[in-house]
């Protein structure tokens, strides 16, 4: 039998407070965020801060283009083997402008990139969708990509606006494939350039933000990006309005931005790309996903090595040393540069030389047109 002496109590009272204030319960109060532990595994290591081959960025955005941007870009585009960047921001945010406006936007854009780094920059176009619903719109914006295209577009850009929160005269939603666009994607294969569409966010945006939700750290450090069911459309029906887009038009080449948010899924992926014979992926914003499965990615790379793009999204040079490492080598359990995107590790794809070709530039230089193939080995 314990005896509760005052000694006892004093000695008591002692050790719980020692245990309230111990670094291992406090340690247990570490939230998710902070929790970055260092690997003590021990593994070759192999970064990659240039590409081993040139390469095309096919999904960068640069605004507000001036001499000096240029030259800085240039400068870090060699360091990192990049020959040829894809702007997709070809209108900037201009395209929410007068049409004019817009227009010289772009071909301020053209002349500056043409005349300081020929051949080293290629630009898409954009839509506007000011008054769109109205019966003037499709002949304006016909009429308008047929300028850009002749004024030196390669492409158009679709960003993900379009299902999400684009609306019409009247303040509908306008879906992916509302008829009213019908003509703009058979111009585009008309005029046999591109479309590269992003369309909707993430599944896990539209799922509950709990402790089995994947994006739940980038969801509470972003809460905007949060969706619902009717915010503004499910996930299912957006996806399905663009892949309803790619059947009805097969005249005309599509690059499916992000993987179409299918590279969790390689099975899906492989599906999709052989029911839609038009349609290209493009790797932007998604790497993480190849890194936590190099088995499954790299067989997926191989076989369907002609359709797919290199791309990155947001511009920044040191980004780009994961994508390479993970293309490039073998090396494992390397980290990821955005914890709330990915808070696994990554492993690399060791993809064959002719497979990371076909990756860096092949597809990129059979795809987009006017591009100055001498940048490139063969």
């Amino acid at each position: 039998m314990i005896k509760f002496t005052p000694c006892f109590a004093l000695k008591l009272c002692f050790v719980l407070i020692f245990s309230f204030h111990s670094p291992v319960l406090k340690a247990q109060e570490m939230g998710f965020e902070e929790y970055n532990p260092t690997s003590t595994l021990v593994v070759p290591e192999n970064p990659v801060m240039r590409a081993k081959f040139p390469f095309v960025d096919i999904h960068s955005h640069q605004w507000n283009v001036t001499q000096e941007l240029i030259h800085r870009l240039v400068a870090e585009m060699d360091e990192l083997n990049m020959a040829t960047m894809v702007n997709l921001s070809g209108k900037g945010f201009a395209r929410s402008r007068a049409e004019i406006d817009a227009q010289e936007y772009l071909n301020s854009m053209i002349r500056r990139f043409n005349g300081v780094a020929p051949g080293r920059f290629i630009v898409f176009t954009n839509l506007g969708f000011e008054g769109f619903g109205s019966e003037e719109w499709v002949e304006k914006a016909v009429a308008e990509l047929e300028t850009d295209v002749e004024n030196g577009a390669n492409g158009l850009k679709i960003y993900k606006s379009l299902g999400l929160s684009v609306n019409d005269i009247n303040g509908n939603r306008v879906p992916i494939d509302h008829p009213d666009l019908d003509p703009i994607w058979a111009k585009c294969g008309e005029l046999g350039i591109p479309v590269l569409i992003h369309a909707a966010d993430p599944a896990p945006f539209w799922e509950p933000m709990d402790a089995n939700n994947e994006r739940w750290l980038e969801l509470k450090i972003n809460p905007n990006r949060k969706r619902g069911a009717d915010n503004p459309a499910p996930f299912e029906q957006i996806i399905a309005e663009q892949h309803h887009v790619f059947r009805k038009h097969p005249g005309t080449t599509f690059i499916n931005a992000h993987m179409g948010w299918m590279a969790n899924d390689l099975a899906k992926a492989g599906k999709h790309l052989e029911e839609y014979p038009n349609v290209n992926f493009g790797i932007g914003a998604v790497i993480a996903e190849f890194g936590r499965q190099p088995r499954m990615a790299r067989e997926f790379f191989i076989k369907y090595q002609d359709r797919v793009l290199f791309g990155k999204d947001a511009y920044n040079k040191e980004e780009f040393y994961t994508y390479f490492r993970v293309l490039e080598t073998a090396d494992e359990y390397f980290p990821y540069y955005k914890k709330y995107h990915a808070f696994w590790r990554m492993y690399g794809l060791d993809l064959p030389d002719e497979v990371l070709k076909k990756v860096y530039y092949k597809n990129a230089l059979r795809i987009i047109p006017n591009m100055d193939a001498s940048l490139f080995p063969e």
